[in-house]
């Protein structure tokens, strides 16, 4: 059976392999398609990930659709279903409540990035309980299921930090036109908020079809809102903090993502003294999600592909055959996937 496979820490290590075929109870599974993201880019360049315990290599592919190939467990041949991609510790409170995507111990695993192998091999025997239900009319498009839950938990988080005192969410600035972003304006549209998506392009056509906003970063309006400081690299703009200047409305920032490279990151006194603790202000991160964000995310895809025709099909710019997988990690237009069925 083929698999794409990586060494955990040793660059450029990324091939396809023969791997056994799955066993063991629960329900089986035919992997139709995996999402690429900078995390699978950046396991192929050796950067992090760990390999399962008594392994030397690691099955890549946490962003899945699959087709249930066998009736079981609840679930019918044919039945299209996404997985989630942390699990539980075992041992921590979070976990114990069902929230592994707020694990307090690290000790938890993650399907192809953390000690557990992920989804890009032709078959998968998966836990019932870490499958979400994907409808049919949403087909190939579900393969965003995992970015979305990732962007519905980073939403979520954000309503209940703003919550915390009187405040009505009726604008958003987006930083960056990748994936996250993008699926980040959309499912703030759907919510009717006014969008505004930053990047560094000049137009955005998805945007455009999400009814959203877009500007440039090289924009002199943006740059003189001080949402560009100077050139100090992604990390550091965004923790520089500056935008949080632009209007006393603006509350809760979460960051999705960021690079993760070792670097010396600064923040001016005035950001924490004045702008966080005079105004009220948050800024967090969040990463993974709560079953609750990925059968959020699934709704608000099958509702997006009604209400905004066509955004999420441009979102998917490349689709190719797991053996070109180079060809997916160096694709920077948009989603690409990994096709192993048709």
């Amino acid at each position: 059976m083929r698999a794409l496979v990586v060494e955990p820490g040793v660059p450029h290590s990324a091939r396809i392999e023969d791997v056994d075929e799955p066993a063991g109870d629960g329900v089986r599974l035919r992997v139709l398609e995996v999402g690429v993201c900078g995390t699978d880019r950046e396991m192929s360049e050796g950067l992090f990930g760990a390999a399962p315990e008594g392994a030397d290599r690691l099955v890549l592919g946490h962003e899945s659709l699959a087709e249930v190939a066998e009736d079981g467990h609840g679930f019918a041949k044919g039945d299209l279903v996404s997985a989630t991609v942390r699990r539980s510790c075992g041992h921590c409170l979070a976990c114990g409540e069902g929230a592994p995507d707020s694990c307090l111990t690290g000790d938890y695993s993650e399907r192809g990035i953390t000690r557990l192998d992920g989804f890009a091999r032709e078959l998968v025997v998966e836990d019932p309980e870490q499958l979400v239900p994907v409808p049919r009319s949403l087909g190939r498009l579900a393969v965003l299921a995992e970015p979305t839950s990732i962007c519905a938990r980073g939403v979520r988080h954000s309503l209940a930090i703003g919550g915390r005192q009187p405040w009505e969410l009726k604008r958003a600035l987006v930083i960056g036109a990748g994936a996250i972003g993008l699926l980040s304006a959309m499912l703030l549209r759907l919510e009717g908020v006014d969008v505004c998506v930053a990047s560094l392009e000049q137009s955005n056509d998805i945007v455009d079809a999400l009814c959203g906003r877009h500007v440039s970063t090289e924009c002199r309006a943006l740059r003189s809102r001080r949402l560009r400081p100077r050139r100090r690299g992604r990390r550091q703009r965004a923790a520089d903090g500056r935008f949080a200047r632009s209007s006393p409305e603006e509350r809760v920032v979460c960051l999705l993502g960021i690079d993760g490279r070792s670097r010396k990151v600064e923040l001016d006194g005035s950001v924490v003294g004045v702008d966080t603790v005079l105004e009220n202000r948050v800024l967090f991160g969040s990463v993974n999600a709560h079953r609750e964000d990925w059968l959020a995310g699934v709704d608000a895809l099958d509702e997006a592909r009604r209400r905004f025709p066509g955004a999420l099909e441009e979102l998917i710019g490349l689709r190719v055959p797991l053996e070109r997988f180079e060809e997916a990690f160096a694709f920077r237009g948009g989603k690409a996937t990994l096709v192993l069925h048709e």
